[in-house]
């Protein structure tokens, strides 16, 4: 019999709150099944695996941070834009350790493609439309782009900037300046 009140969004939100609060290496059916204080077999009504539920805290966590970036790009342009864009997932990194390490793991290509993954492509690649950079160039900025700012936050997040000066915060600051003065002034190839 199916726990009332159980469903598939409901484990899937309760495991991204445990992810937040414990670590997404520990998100597990078992330990969701103990959070609700229920026999394990009774979360497979919902579930199939860990797994599965891995996958849509993942879901869940891009399409999180996808709102918040179209929230931040909204009505900027060129450094606005780039700063606003990267303060979004850095501060819901901060803000939720868990789900951004969820929102990091690698999907099926169908999972991948059903995703919010293409929503923040486009978003990048529409923040890069105020630097005026024609393709592939843009395509190699969309990269540039990804990798400093996840690499960044997942140095920080690590706290691989807090044993030296200058403080982070001020790093961060040049980061984006130094990105938005590589965007404007793109090398030719």
């Amino acid at each position: 019999m199916v726990r009332a009140g159980l469903t598939a969004e409901r484990l899937t939100r309760a495991g991204a709150e445990l992810a937040d609060e414990a670590g997404f290496d520990q998100v597990t059916v078992s330990a969701l099944a103990r959070r609700f204080d229920v026999k394990v077999a009774s979360l497979y009504a919902h579930l199939r695996n860990s797994r599965e539920l891995r996958t849509r805290i993942a879901l869940l966590a891009l399409e999180e941070i996808a709102d918040r970036a179209a929230e931040a790009l909204a009505g900027r342009a060129g450094k606005e834009a780039l700063a606003a864009y990267a303060n979004a997932y850095r501060d819901y990194a901060r803000e939720h350790p868990g789900r951004w390490a969820a929102a990091n793991i690698r999907l099926e290509p169908e999972e991948a493609a059903a995703s919010a993954g293409g929503r923040h492509a486009r978003m990048t690649r529409a923040l890069l439309r105020g630097y005026d950079l024609p393709e592939p160039d843009r395509t190699h900025a969309v990269r540039l782009l990804g990798s400093v700012l996840r690499g960044y936050v997942d140095l920080e997040s690590r706290g691989g900037f807090s044993h030296s000066a200058p403080d982070s915060q001020e790093t961060w600051e040049r980061v984006i300046d130094a990105l938005d003065a590589l965007l404007r002034t793109w090398p030719a190839p």
